[in-house]
Formats: C-alpha cells, structure tokens, sequence
C-alpha cells in the first residue's frame, strides 16, 4: 500500500503546478517589483466558481479580447487592466465582466495541452498609457532557446511572503528535452520550455495565464511544472495557435 502511494505522489507531483479553481493563488519565484504600469497589456482575472474564489494572470491582445490558460476557470471573470496593485482603486484602472470563455476545443485538462482561452469582454478597453494590447508572434514562429524572456503576475514572492503589486522575473528560453525529461506529458509541438534549472526564477500556482514576453512580443502562456516552483516551467507556445486565434476573433467580431 505505501508503494502504491509512492507511485501515485511521483504521477501527480508534476501536475501540481496547477491550482483547481478557487484554490489560493502563488508567487513568481526570485521576482522583484515591476516598474509601474511597463507593462499595460497586463490583466488580472479574478475568478469566482461557487462560493469560492481565485485569480489567475491573462494578457489584452485587442481592445475587447484578453488571452489566458484554458484551466484558468470558473462561473464568473471578471478582468482588470492598468493596476499596479490588484487591491487599490488606482485611477488608471479599467474592470469589466467577460462576455463567454473560449477554451480551445481541444484543451486537454490531464496534459493540460492545448491550455489556451479566449475571453471576449463585454466591452472595449478604453487604450491608453496604462492599458495597451501586446503584439501576438507570427504563426509557427519559433523561439530559440538561450533566448531572454520574462514573466509577470500578482501573488506571493516567498512561501510566507504576499504581495499585491506586480512582480517580473526573467526567463530563459532552454530546450525542449529539458521539460521533456521532467515532465512526461510535455508536447513540444504546443508547449514551450522556459526558465533556467540554474536560475532560482519561476513562475508558480497563481501566475497561471499571465504572458512569457520575448523582445516585446509574447510567446508563451503559464500553464504548469513543479509543484516547489523549481524550473523550468511548461507555457502554452502561442505561435502554435494563432490561426485558431484569428478565425475565432473573426467569428466573434
């Protein structure tokens, strides 16, 4: 009977990363303070499903669409641009409730492949210095690793330690075998690998949804690891997916 659990810890520690809906959100792991409102294609989602409630990271990719994990869900959304801290009322702030989610059609929820979601808002996004959409890669793009990243998103930066403002870590781009051999139900094909095993820098529980950025242009979305927050990490390699984003933003609008 021990063995047996051995086993079944050992199958389920990789999926850990992710958090079921309304669980308590993370931290990115070695993060510091982004400069405020440098990145204003940033969304906070705050997610309700029952009684219970839970946040995740999401990206503007147009005026009335933001882009997040698939597994990033519940009965209710609702998305807040321009912040800087999720719990002030920041007058460079803009809330609005999503209109439908979009999961791919063929997200995966045990290989979490596939963990993509269009959310169209039930109106537009007032653009301005503090609320800005971030370009989309060209499809099949590939990103080369060795190539600098980073990633951002609210929540704890320690085990004990909380935070409402932003937080950045930088990311490394390495390669798929990496992720391969940590994880067995890594697809090259629609995941990318990121963060360095020699860098104490990663995104975590809670930082689900928020955008990889690579020279300006995102390229991956957080979507699992370890369960510790050891990198590397698994993202949603977005280039993968730009035809299905185009057709679906073409039959909404």
């Amino acid at each position: 009977m021990a063995l047996m659990m051995q086993l079944l810890i050992l199958v389920l520690l990789p999926m850990a990363f992710l958090l079921p809906p309304g669980a308590e959100a993370g931290e990115i792991i070695g993060s510091w303070e982004a400069q405020p409102h440098s990145r204003p294609y940033m969304a906070c989602l705050d997610i309700r499903r029952g009684d219970k409630r839970s946040h995740c990271g999401g990206f503007l990719v147009s005026e009335n669409f933001v882009l997040t994990a698939a597994h990033c869900n519940g009965d209710k959304i609702t998305v807040c641009l321009g912040a800087q801290d999720i719990n002030q009322g920041e007058p460079s702030q803009q809330k609005f409730s999503v209109r439908r989610r979009i999961p791919h059609p063929q997200y995966n929820r045990e290989t979490h492949n596939n963990d993509i979601t269009l959310l169209p808002l039930w109106r537009s996004a007032e653009l301005t210095e503090w609320v800005m959409p971030i370009p989309l890669p060209e499809a099949d793009h590939h990103v080369s690793p060795g190539s600098e990243c980073s990633v951002a998103g609210w929540g704890r930066t320690g085990v004990n330690t909380t935070t409402d403002r932003l937080q950045e870590a930088e990311q490394e781009v390495v390669s798929d075998g990496l992720c391969g051999e940590r994880y067995r139900h890594y697809d090259p094909t629609t995941m990318l690998c990121a963060g360095s095993p020699h860098a104490k820098k990663s995104a975590f529980q809670g930082d689900s949804g928020g955008p990889l950025v690579c020279n300006g242009v995102v390229q991956g979305i957080v979507s699992n690891g370890d369960p510790d927050g050891h990198p590397p990490s698994i993202y949603t390699r977005i280039s993968k997916f730009i035809p299905w984003i185009n057709e679906t933003l073409q039959k909404l609008r």
